[in-house]
């Protein structure tokens, strides 16, 4: 588990791949939206397509406002409510 992103309104957890986890086959992502006390996990293959948006949004030198942008995308599947983090 390993912390990629923290910024006032995002957080974003990296697991690593494990082959004898299915949901952890390509890796998982947690992403934690803190002003709506909600979150989701990601695995499988959305993880990797997670992966490969990040690396190519990474190689834009993008801004914390521009990476919170891209995150947003994923409030509307975000319904994990944050009790304990």
């Amino acid at each position: 588990m390993n912390l990629i992103y923290n910024s006032d309104q995002y957080s974003v957890v990296e697991f690593g791949a494990d082959k004898d986890t299915e949901s952890l086959r390509y890796g998982g992502y947690e992403i934690m939206d803190k002003s709506g006390k909600r979150e989701i996990f990601i695995g499988g293959a959305l993880a990797a397509a997670f992966r490969k948006d990040v690396e190519e949004l990474i190689a834009t030198e993008p801004s914390v406002e521009d990476i919170d942008s891209f995150l947003g995308k994923y409030d509307a599947i975000m319904s994990q409510p944050v009790v304990l983090h």
